[in-house]
């Protein structure tokens, strides 16, 4: 990424002789000089001037051994030096050196002695006088400079890097003392990591909606000469992780203009007008650098409904927004200028924001059926080394509902697990353990688990097995186990033969009973029930409710919907008003009918469960044993009351040593117990 206002990227300096072109020469000379000056100034305050300090007792000695020297043609005295604005005084005056210590031909050796005549004057005088020597002078001694160094440098060496430092930050922040009004905006260049639509898969409807952007970018003349307009702004309207970010990179990538690139979070600061001040600024730079494309990413951020904030709006992002509207109606499509939008809450932008001559057009990105889902896997698995016999169809089918990035964590974990095992390639075993990873969490097999909840685990999921193998509408039975993964001890997954966007009221009513299935087993075997239902209570209890009160499917209550059902709700405006818009009287029908319905469900799972009490038995027996069964060992035991190719007996998890060849051995033999665990999409179970 690159904040230059030119596709090309940064050059260096030429005045720089080397190195990092951002480096600060100019300050890093100033703070040396600064540096150099201020270890003048105490070398000058100390020796440097040529001045041997001895103490008292040393002058003392050399005065008693006749050493101090005199000389009134050469003007070396013995004087009384006092410095100004402090108390300090010393004597100043020269003495003679031994010939040992004599360097140069040099004799005698200046020095000074500090004291304080007050208390040794009594002492001094006598021993002056017996050597006929005599304080010459009394001097006052200023040295103006290293003072005035000493003083201010210091002040003035953090003012300096004060300076710098709080320039650097200003540059980050906006290049400059009023940058804060500054766009945040980061241009793309296409020259390196280039995105075209090649890269994005699974959502060929969407990228067929904006191949006329790329068509007019491209040759804007094509649109004119007919008097077209294109669409000023587009609104990408997709679920987390379906591709929209990418769908913009690549609608840049194909059409090689510039591509900028910012949040939505990134216009409101704590500054008053800085929202809308790099709002203007963001426009800016796109008509300097037309045609472009200018891509604000969760929007929603600053695009929020207008006036229905909790206790009053947002001013600052009120703010922001009015000045996104009025740039958005006021530059004309003719400037090559197109904003792209992302969010995955259409539903709190403001209508403002969504009306024609803004964003002109609303691009669905949904979750990849099984064909884009099998394209988005074979485009991440071009980066990872997969086995030849890889059938990425396979994956594609057990995945229903998985979105772009999570088909992406998908191959990039089971390239994690590969390279634990120490395999060459991917194999088809990591991929679907991969896959039950992604969506449910990492098999539990060190968890310490009791043999008696154990047991009840195998009863509740073989209930479950049972019905999904007696009943007409339900999807093929593909795995039982009883292996914790997640929040869950145990699942039973099924595996849809092609993605499903209706259901039938028979099947809904026959996956009822499905869910019913586990208590079933648990009251028919222990004559008790346990917790373990309870996620099986709240997802019958939410799809009888939306049978009656959505999909109306309740002879009692018709095809009315009941109460407000929105996706997400939007706070102050649905809190508002209430959401039920029906009678007390109808609340009770619609309770009554929504236990109506689990309690048939119920009633028709017992039946058919006592009626099959000796496959219940065969099937927890054999999940007690082997702890996972493929659907066909299930369907084996139901035809037949055996199975005739059974797994495996699983081995617990062991620890890896520190040597290489055991631990390589280790791998292997658990990735041929393990591989064989794939998993799907809809577990009903403890």
């Amino acid at each position: 990424m690159s904040e230059q206002n030119e596709n090309k990227p940064p050059e260096k300096d030429p005045k720089s002789t080397g190195g990092d072109p951002r480096f600060n020469w100019r300050g890093f000379v100033l703070l040396s000089v600064a540096l150099g000056i201020f270890g003048l100034a105490i070398w000058s305050k100390g020796s440097g001037s040529g001045v041997q300090e001895i103490p008292y007792k040393q002058f003392k000695e050399l005065l008693q051994e006749d050493r101090i020297h005199i000389d009134e043609q050469s003007e070396k005295f013995l004087s009384m030096v006092e410095r100004e604005g402090t108390r300090e005084e010393y004597l100043r005056g020269w003495y003679k050196l031994d010939p040992a210590d004599q360097i140069k031909g040099e004799k005698y050796q200046e020095f000074k002695t500090p004291i304080n005549l007050a208390y040794v004057e009594d002492e001094l005088k006598p021993l002056l006088k017996e050597r006929q020597i005599e304080i010459y002078n009394f001097v006052a001694d200023s040295n103006t400079l290293s003072a005035i160094l000493l003083t201010f440098l210091p002040l003035f060496l953090i003012i300096f890097l004060l300076y710098f430092l709080f320039r650097h930050q200003m540059r980050s922040a906006g290049k400059g003392a009023m940058g804060f009004g500054k766009s945040k905006a980061k241009m793309m260049t296409m020259d390196k990591n280039k995105t075209s639509f090649k890269d994005v898969a699974g959502a060929e409807e969407a990228k067929e909606e904006v191949w006329e952007i790329v068509e007019y970018l491209r040759d804007p003349k094509k649109f004119q000469r007919l008097g077209g307009q294109i669409p000023k702004g587009v609104l990408l309207v997709g679920s987390p992780g379906t591709g929209k970010t990418l769908l913009a990179r690549a609608i840049a990538g194909e059409a090689d203009v510039p591509f900028f690139s910012i949040s939505g979070s990134d216009f409101v600061e704590m500054f008053v007008g800085v929202g809308a001040s790099r709002v203007r600024d963001m426009f800016e730079q796109g008509k300097k650098n037309a045609p472009c494309i200018i891509f604000i990413d969760e929007i929603d951020a600053v695009g929020r409904h207008r006036g229905h904030g909790m206790g009053g709006g947002h001013d600052e992002r009120e703010q922001t927004l009015n000045a996104l509207l009025v740039e958005m109606d006021g530059f004309d499509t003719q400037e090559g200028v197109i904003i792209i939008a992302a969010t995955n809450r259409p539903d709190v932008l403001d209508p403002a924001l969504l009306r024609p001559g803004r964003f002109d057009r609303q691009v669905t990105v949904n979750l990849p059926d099984v064909k884009g889902r099998e394209a988005i896997l074979k485009v991440h698995a071009k980066k990872v080394k997969l086995a030849a016999d890889v059938d990425m169809g396979i994956i594609a089918r057990g995945t229903p509902g998985y979105s772009g990035a999570e088909l992406a964590n998908v191959i990039n974990e089971a390239a994690l697990l590969a390279a634990r095992r120490e395999l060459k390639a991917i194999t088809i075993a990591e991929l679907e353990e991969s896959r039950d990873k992604v969506r449910w969490g990492k098999e539990r097999r060190s968890l310490a688990i009791s043999e008696k909840e154990k047991e009840n685990t195998a009863y509740h999921e073989a209930g479950h097995a049972i019905l999904l193998c007696l009943l007409e509408n339900t999807e093929p039975l593909h795995k039982v186990t009883i292996i914790p993964r997640g929040p869950s001890l145990g699942a039973t997954m099924w595996l849809p033969e092609e993605d499903k966007f209706t259901n039938r009221k028979n099947e809904l009513l026959d996956n009822l009973v499905v869910t019913m299935g586990g208590r079933v087993a648990e009251e028919i075997q222990f004559g008790d029930v346990t917790t373990g239902a309870s996620g099986d209570i709240r997802q019958a209890t939410d799809q009888a409710r939306k049978m009656v009160c959505e999909w109306g499917m309740s002879e009692e209550l018709g095809m009315i919907e009941y109460g407000n059902h929105q996706e997400h709700l939007f706070l102050a405006r649905d809190m508002g008003g209430s959401a039920r818009d029906y009678s007390e009287a109808t609340a009770q029908k619609i309770d009554s009918e929504v236990k109506l319905l689990i309690d048939n469900a119920y009633k028709k799972a017992m039946e058919l469960i006592l009626a099959n009490r000796e496959h219940l038995e065969m099937i927890a027996q054999a999940l007690l044993e082997f702890e996972t069964l493929e659907g066909s060992h299930i369907h084996d035991i139901m035809e037949h009351g055996e199975m005739k190719n059974p797994p495996s007996s699983p081995k617990p998890p062991e620890v890896p040593k520190e040597t290489s060849a055991p631990v390589e051995d280790e791998d292997k033999s658990k990735a041929s117990d393990e591989g064989d665990l794939p998993g799907d999409l809809a577990p009903a179970g403890a």
